[in-house]
């Protein structure tokens, strides 16, 4: 019964840098690897690392990766015996654990049992109840009816978050503030929840605001034993996907740690846990903590604990698969130091953290911490996957100590070619409640970054543009064998988006590696040094006597700069016709902010919308997105229908702006 399992060959049913992690744990362990890809990750980085490599479909909305039969038929005809599926898609699906089963297959998990009973959220409820752990309010019963949710939420009061029964990651859950929010929010939750986990059953909690999400990691094996890593802080969320996760948590003191660390492992035990998992509470500022879920797998965060426990846990979840005993038992488990996770995301935080996509122009990771991705200049960035890119873990002997690290680490990294959010993390590493360890479920929402706000490039940084640009003119660049010894006549350089405000940014030559530039009047002086040894994408600049280095992408009218752990596109315009910014205030036209899909029309034309009405819903990085016009306004026309796929700036419908009252029926 307890026979130990022979695995030579893992496939891994995961795309990006989730099946680069497993993969070389597996290659270290002795066991050859195969990797799965959809068409749109034919020339992904785990597809060239692994030994055998199968495609299994198309790309779009990411199905490929959760068709059970062609990632069984690819283990098949690769000759593996086991299959780990990653983090997400298929990791939480008992369904697809049984068919790895009925064909031979050995799956890296929790047994398709306990993934029923813990991976789905109403059922790890009642059993977590039973076993004595205090759980949110709320409604989690058989009756999935929209008048059975309706009543439930008036029972319960708000606010609530609407939340999807089976998966996590954040996908269908909606936080319902007002009762006229609640039916919208029931529909958009449930649609999405369907689409991600091919489940649409929905659960209500009472919204707990403020208060800090901490999760336990759990390790148990078939003999009985379980055993717990310590815990995870895990707060600092959008869209409830987290961005910054640490351990061990600023907020649990000694005590509260023994009963929360407690808390999980009588969840594991009742549950007969096998396999890597997390269990996860909100934690009130009084000590009083709330079972959420249990994500029955291996966390996005988890190198944060291997960094304080030494152990890799995908090893763990290897040698446990194989039918052996975990590695340790709780008394041989020590933590040293402190360890800082921060998730570098394809977003753009000063447009609400609408996903990007693209080709990456110029990719280089920091050092010093580590780092988890799959990327390289070229990398294509589809918006059919999560908007994750990378994610890098600083370890420290004290908490200041790792956030000093990962911050230099954030302004190290570089990475050109469309928006992320590395700005933002670095700020919120350090904003004073973050130092201070104080930062909750509602930091996001309180606390303002300074990048987000609007006209923050100032005009030196304009002067730096210009200057990348006049220095490639000037050089034809690749080659600085061919700089002349002449000055070159004045430019001028316009920077602008579309018909909006532009910048115009006059140069005046010195010499030939010297110019002045005018921005907005002022004046900054310019020079670049002449190193045959800097690579094509990198310059070394002054600015007013102070020498630095600038790292840059040019492609077409865009220029990506990379200066002073800040990076910017800028939109070369020199050479159009002027356009007023007052013209582009309104034309008329609802356009795509993103790459995506279209799930639903919501209007039709002649229909009259209200100001804040939702009017198309797209779908982009496996979320869900409702866009609005800006005012009260008559639909002209819609130029797009449901199943579309749009990139930014497409038309997706035209409108006339109407006054208020000619909405009124």
């Amino acid at each position: 019964m307890n026979q130990a399992r022979a695995l030579d060959t893992l496939l891994v049913a995961n795309r990006s840098e989730v099946a680069l992690r497993i993969m070389r744990t597996a290659k270290r362990m002795g066991l050859r690897t195969v990797a799965v890809y959809s068409e749109a990750d034919r020339h992904a980085l785990h597809v060239a690392y692994a030994d055998f490599a199968r495609c299994i479909g198309p790309a779009p909305a990411g199905a490929s990766y959760l068709n059970a039969e062609a990632i069984v038929d690819a283990a098949r005809a690769t000759g593996a015996d086991a299959i780990h599926p990653g983090y997400g898609f298929l990791a939480e699906s008992p369904a697809f654990a049984e068919r790895c089963a009925s064909a031979g297959l050995t799956f890296v998990g929790p047994s398709p049992q306990t993934m029923r009973a813990l991976g789905n959220k109403a059922a790890a409820k009642r059993l977590v109840e039973d076993a004595g752990v205090a759980v949110v309010p709320g409604y989690h019963g058989p009756d999935q009816s929209d008048a059975a949710l309706r009543a439930a939420a008036r029972e319960l009061g708000l606010p609530l978050m609407i939340k999807a029964a089976a998966g996590g990651g954040g996908r269908g859950m909606r936080l319902v503030r007002s009762e006229v929010e609640f039916d919208a929010a029931l529909e958009s939750a449930r649609s999405e929840a369907l689409a991600a986990f091919g489940n649409g059953d929905l659960l209500l909690e009472r919204a707990l605001l403020a208060v800090r999400h901490v999760e336990v990691q759990i390790f148990g094996d078939r003999f009985g034993g379980v055993v717990h890593l310590g815990e995870r802080e895990c707060s600092i969320q959008r869209r409830h996907q987290k961005l910054i996760e640490e351990a061990p948590s600023p907020a649990v003191g000694a005590a509260l740690r023994e009963r929360l660390t407690g808390a999980a492992v009588r969840v594991a035990r009742s549950a007969g846990y096998e396999g890597a998992g997390t269990v996860e509470f909100l934690v009130a500022g009084d000590g009083a903590f709330y079972f959420i879920e249990v994500n029955a797998r291996l966390q996005v965060e988890h190198p944060v604990t291997e960094a304080l426990t030494g152990f890799d846990l995908v090893e763990w979840q290897l040698r446990v698969a194989r039918g052996e005993p975990l590695p340790h038992p709780q008394e041989a488990i020590a933590f040293a130091g402190h360890a800082i996770e921060a998730r570098l995301c394809a977003e753009d935080p000063s447009s609400g953290f609408l996903p990007q996509s693209g080709a990456v122009a110029y990719w280089q990771p920091p050092t010093g911490v580590r780092v988890e991705h799959a990327l390289e200049t070229g990398t294509v960035v589809t918006p059919h996957y999560d908007s994750l890119l990378a994610k890098f873990v600083a370890h420290g002997a004290t908490r200041e100590e790792a956030r000093r690290s990962l911050a230099r680490a954030l302004d190290e990294c570089i990475l050109l070619g469309f928006a992320t959010n590395k700005r933002w993390l670095r700020e919120c590493l350090g904003d004073e409640v973050f130092i201070a360890g104080n930062a909750t479920t509602a930091f996001v929402q309180e606390r303002r970054m300074p990048s987000l706000d609007e006209g923050d490039v100032a005009a030196r940084t304009f002067a730096l543009a210009a200057s990348v640009l006049y220095a490639r003119a000037c050089a034809g660049f690749e080659e600085w064998a061919g700089w002349s010894t002449t000055a070159r006549p004045a430019t001028t350089f316009i920077f602008g988006r579309g018909p909006g405000p532009r910048t115009e940014v006059r140069v005046l030559a010195k010499t030939a590696h010297a110019w002045e530039t005018v921005v907005a009047g002022e004046r900054f002086a310019c020079a670049v040094a002449v190193l045959p040894d800097e690579p094509a994408g990198r310059l070394r600049m002054s600015l007013d006597g102070t020498w630095q280095s600038i790292d840059f992408a040019a492609c077409d009218s865009e220029l990506y700069l990379a200066v002073e752990g800040r990076t910017q596109t800028f939109h070369d315009r020199t050479g159009e016709p002027a356009a007023s910014a007052a013209a582009g205030a309104s034309d008329g036209l609802l356009r795509s902010p993103m790459s995506g899909r279209v799930l639903a029309v919501l209007v039709a034309e002649s229909e009259k919308v209200a100001a804040g009405s939702s009017v198309m819903i797209l779908e982009a990085m496996k979320m869900e997105h409702a866009l609005a016009l800006p005012g009260p306004a008559v639909i002209r026309s819609v130029r797009v229908g449901a199943g579309a796929q749009v990139a930014p700036g497409d038309v997706l419908l035209a409108y006339e702006s109407s006054a208020q009252e000619k909405l009124v029926t």
